[in-house]
């Protein structure tokens, strides 16, 4: 006996929604507290929720977390989804102390949107301007996690 037409609807309903349920979800690389923008975060991706719009990274550049006389200093970054209203607020919070002098301790957040953006940390004291060579490079990246090259 055939299966019914309400059977293979519900199956080809299943399989698009299946498919095609996260089409509008933004991806975000993710990592806590990592020392430096290596390994985990450039590797881990996350699908942010539904409201969260804004790929968030931290960058603090400081001393371990245990301070101990001689310490060297080190870049701690931390990368997640957010909600624009909050990233920004993240950005104020932190705009006192972004001066990013090598010889203190400072702490940044950088905001943006689209799929897997906060890929770079801007970390050194040089200008954080996007210049052609990131763009480019970042332009690649999407294309080959698009076309899966």
């Amino acid at each position: 006996m055939p299966p019914t037409v309400n059977f293979v609807s519900l199956v080809f309903l299943t399989a698009i929604i299946y498919l095609f349920g996260n089409v509008g979800a933004l991806e975000c690389y993710v990592c806590t507290q990592q020392e430096g923008n290596v390994e985990k975060c450039l590797s881990t991706v996350r699908t942010c929720d539904y409201e969260e719009d804004t790929c968030l990274t931290e960058v603090r550049w400081g001393s371990t977390p245990y301070w101990s006389q001689g310490a060297e200093k080190q870049y701690y970054v931390t990368k997640t989804c957010a909600t624009r209203q909050y990233c920004e607020q993240r950005r104020q919070d932190f705009v006192s102390y972004c001066h990013r002098i090598w010889y203190e301790d400072w702490k940044c957040a950088e905001c943006c949107q689209g799929d897997r953006c906060n890929y770079f940390a801007f970390m050194g004291a040089g200008t954080t301007s996007l210049n052609l060579s990131v763009f480019i490079l970042s332009l690649l990246l999407t294309l080959k996690e698009y076309f899966h090259l």
